[in-house]
């Protein structure tokens, strides 16, 4: 493989993955429409999501399969589509809800807890506990998200960077469930910006970690069962995360707007790519 294929491909999932520090900026600031353009965001990212995954990814998959069995590729990639699915569940499952970055709440909602239990933050330091409970969190969500990107991308560099670009939307409110507890438990913006920006580092490190351990054996069959897997994750992060948190803050259409600007946008691109 060319080094300069490889580098693309790393360099996309790092942008992808230091997008939480966005996140991180935005819970210094507090605007009027901050909710309407969050909604709009998430609401993007999730269409892109479940666009590619079933138009793009799934597809790519039974492809790979087809080629080593033709006669089962349909049935092998349904079934690693529905094991990542049920991958992504139990990464949920086993992460408490307070540090898992999947169960976002509206930024009044973290205001409101961090009023009432500032003082007990500030007295006990368990913020340190937070932080590092957040920090495994983030790294267990990234690793997959950040394999997703860097897969696709070495695959096709025009494909990873759509996934890339959903990826980053995606992690924007990552970042800001990180660092809006840890700036307003500790009022240190350095501090924040510093553990967000780590946390995003652990997406582009998992997908090299990833890439070494199945370089060896990366053939038609490993990327016919990636493929499906990651359109498996990404479908679940959208239906569980991404969609629902889009309309969480919001009582207008941004969500659904975002959603079909999201789709229209992926198919456009994809037909001039053609």
């Amino acid at each position: 493989m060319e080094i300069s294929i490889f580098l693309q491909a790393f360099m996309l999932t790092l942008l992808a993955g230091i997008s939480t520090a966005i996140g991180a900026f935005l819970a210094f600031f507090k605007t009027k429409d901050e909710s309407r353009i969050l909604s709009f965001g998430l609401g993007f990212s999730g269409g892109v999501m479940v666009y590619l995954s079933f138009v793009e990814i799934l597809p790519k998959s039974i492809d790979y399969f087809s080629k080593v069995n033709s006669n089962n590729s349909d049935t092998f990639g349904v079934v690693c589509f529905f094991i990542g699915m049920l991958i992504a569940f139990g990464i949920d499952f086993l992460i408490p809800n307070d540090v898992n970055p999947h169960e976002l709440k509206s930024q009044n909602e973290v205001y409101c807890e961090l009023d009432s239990r500032h003082k007990y933050i500030s007295k006990n330091h368990s913020i340190h506990r937070t932080a590092i409970f957040t920090a495994i969190a983030i790294t267990i969500h990234n690793f997959p998200e950040g394999f997703a990107t860097f897969v696709s991308a070495l695959d096709n560099f025009t494909f990873g960077l759509s996934i890339a670009i959903a990826v980053a939307i995606h992690n924007i409110p990552e970042g800001l469930a990180v660092s809006l507890p840890i700036y307003h438990a500790t009022g240190n913006k350095s501090q924040a910006l510093k553990l967000t920006f780590l946390s995003g580092l652990a997406e582009p490190l998992g997908a090299v970690v990833g890439y070494f351990i199945l370089a060896p054996i990366l053939g038609e069959y490993t990327l016919a069962i990636g493929f499906g897997v990651i359109a498996g994750i990404m479908v679940f992060i959208s239906i569980d995360s991404l969609l629902p948190n889009s309309k969480l803050n919001t009582k207008g259409h941004e969500s659904v707007i975002g959603v079909l600007f999201g789709m229209g946008i992926m198919a456009f691109s994809l037909l001039l790519l053609k």
